[in-house]
């Protein structure tokens, strides 16, 4: 962990009509500065040679300057983070319907599906040459006001508007919702623009007014009674640090009124995680979390099914959700006062391996699965709490926990992945336990299999690529043998038995 997690809160303001009106002046006049600075950057400008300029034709601090630069870097890396994510993901999907089309060419009864298929193959070849010219190029594209409600003007109807002024009126607020107050542990209070006091228990902010609102709105603008019902007492603690603390602050317009973002940095608590005495495995699912303990010799001691559904949630019941699971984890390994162990996994290759199993019922699953969201969680409440939080290297974590573990103690085999990667991390033998293969087959079932001869001067994982391959077949046969005597008729002598 690093020695410090920048972390934000938020609450809602209590204002007036002459304070909602200013702060509204203030986003308008801000946000034109962001969306012209970065007309200036895409033309090949840099910032800094804009900075004069700017603060003469707008009116503003520099200060206000600086935040309006770093909210805008902020949003070009992140558009460029999506672009390097969406190329990943498209070529992917290529290679994901190269497979489909080779397969389906070999069957002429379905034709159409091969040509939907081509199809599909040659749109996201088009997509993927976009972006990567996009990237090439160094191009990055911004929509201010989001692409949504852009695109809502060609669909009036549709979208719940009578006329294109009504949207143009939508679009313009919409642009001009938010604005960026950036902090600096070397000014007062963390932050010159926004300088915070407590008084009776509650913050009083006073915000600096841009140069061009003072003649008619004065320097400052003081709001009070302002009490963040969770994170006041971080706060607190960054305006008494006795050697400075940066506060940032975003304000933004909602359909309710103006809320307050307050971000800052909480300093790293003593670590309460002891190694050698055992360690808490995490199995991330798309339905579920998948959690065992270990003692410090590996052997399984408890084991829970967490349940973590995200489909047909909202942002804030998954939240919630994802809250409840990792304050179970993290109490349980501070209790204990041993290590959580994750898979350090590529988004995208996860859900990409929970596609190979999926049906209808996962694949909604996975397009809501918020594996960031759980991360994110996690680590968090960790680094509050002093638990340390590893990761390690996800290779073959299910096939070795479905072969190895799961019959020898009973487990399901997501529970038997969360114990090959607590067993990862304690650096035990991955090595096959029997030549013969007894394993789930992940439906109340078990198949056997005679386990490929184990090169042992290659590394154990060349063994347990060869067992992937090997055990996908037997579950093909497996389940379609099931399938096919699903399907037949009863035979007579269950008849008459029956009857």
């Amino acid at each position: 962990m690093t020695n410090e997690m920048i972390l934000t809160y938020q609450t809602r303001l209590l204002l007036d009509e002459k304070q909602e009106a200013i702060l509204q002046k203030c986003a308008c006049l801000l946000s034109e500065v962001e969306r012209s600075l970065y007309a200036e950057i895409a033309k090949g400008k840099t910032s800094a040679s804009c900075k004069s300029t700017f603060l003469r034709k707008y009116g503003i601090t520099a200060r206000q300057f600086n935040a309006c630069r770093v909210s805008l870097e902020g949003k070009i890396a992140a558009n460029k983070a999506n672009q390097e994510n969406g190329i990943d993901s498209l070529k992917q999907q290529i290679v994901s319907l190269d497979k489909k089309i080779q397969y389906l060419e070999k069957k002429p009864s379905r034709n159409n599906v091969l040509h939907q298929k081509k199809r599909r193959r040659a749109k996201l070849s088009q997509r993927l040459a976009s972006f990567e010219k996009d990237r090439n190029e160094g191009r990055v594209s911004l929509c201010f006001g989001g692409k949504k409600l852009f695109r809502a003007q060609f669909h009036l109807k549709e979208n719940g508007l009578s006329s294109h002024e009504e949207w143009r009126d939508n679009w313009q607020a919409k642009r001009s919702s938010e604005f960026f107050i950036l902090g600096s542990k070397d000014e007062t209070a963390g932050n010159q623009t926004c300088t915070a006091t407590l008084k009776d228990g509650r913050l009083s902010l006073r915000l600096r007014l841009p140069v061009a609102l003072e003649a008619e709105n004065g320097k400052y603008l003081i709001i009070d009674n302002v009490v963040f019902a969770y994170g006041q007492k971080a706060l607190l603690a960054s305006l008494n640090n006795p050697e400075g603390q940066a506060i940032s602050y975003r304000l933004k317009k909602d359909e309710k009124g103006w809320r307050i973002f307050a971000s800052t940095a909480l300093t790293k608590k003593d670590p309460i995680s002891q190694e050698g005495r055992g360690v808490i495995g995490i199995d991330l699912n798309a339905d579920h979390i998948a959690y065992i303990e270990t003692d410090r010799f590996g052997n399984p001691i408890d084991s829970k099914r967490l349940s973590w559904n995200s489909h047909g949630k909202s942002n804030n019941q998954l939240r919630a959700i994802t809250g409840d699971v990792c304050k179970t984890v993290i109490t349980r390994a501070k209790e204990t006062k041993k290590p959580v162990i994750i898979e350090k996994l590529d988004f995208q290759k996860k859900k990409l391996s929970l596609k190979e199993k999926s049906c209808s019922k996962m694949s909604r699953l996975l397009s809501s699965f918020a594996y960031g969201l759980f991360i994110v969680s996690l680590k968090t409440r960790a680094y509050k709490d002093g638990v340390t939080v590893h990761q390690v290297n996800p290779a073959f974590t299910s096939i070795i926990g479905r072969v190895n573990y799961a019959k020898r103690y009973g487990l399901s085999i997501h529970l038997a992945a969360a114990l090959c990667i607590a067993r990862r991390y304690q650096k035990f033998s991955e090595a096959p336990c029997s030549p013969k293969g007894i394993i789930p087959d992940g439906k109340g079932g078990h198949v056997a299999f005679i386990l490929p001869a184990r090169n042992r001067i290659k590394h154990v994982w060349h063994f347990w690529g060869q067992v992937k391959k090997k055990i996908a077949t037997v579950l093909a046969a497996h389940f379609r043998a099931i399938r096919n005597r699903s399907l037949s008729p009863p035979s007579p002598a269950l008849v008459i038995g029956i009857s």
